[in-house]
């Protein structure tokens, strides 16, 4: 797996998310009180782009059509019908990357 330098740190606080184009991917990155977590930023459900979701504490709601997921274990919050992909995420410095392939279950 290579990792993507995909932003600074400074440039998603606590609470927000981005989108980025890793290699095939799209993927949310997710600031979680200062913690890094990334995951398939397309929501499973009908496509949403979930970084563009509401988001309270780990958990964001996919702006199209409600679905949650907790973008610490990528797990659907209110059954376990789907799950995202997760990608590691690596802080250097002042910057974020991100790896190139999902992680796996």
């Amino acid at each position: 797996m290579q990792f993507v330098r995909v932003a600074r740190t400074v440039e998603i606080q606590p609470g927000e998310a981005k989108a980025f184009a890793v290699g095939r991917w799209e993927i949310g990155v997710f600031n979680v009180a200062g913690a890094y977590y990334a995951v398939d930023n397309v929501c499973p459900h009908q496509g949403g782009p979930l970084a563009e979701g509401w988001i309270d504490g780990p958990v964001v709601t996919c702006p199209w059509h409600a679905w949650c997921f907790d973008v610490r274990t990528g797990v659907m919050t209110l059954s376990d019908l789907c799950r995202l992909e997760r990608f590691a995420v690596q802080i250097e410095g002042d910057e974020i990357w991100v790896g190139s392939e999902p992680l796996g279950t």
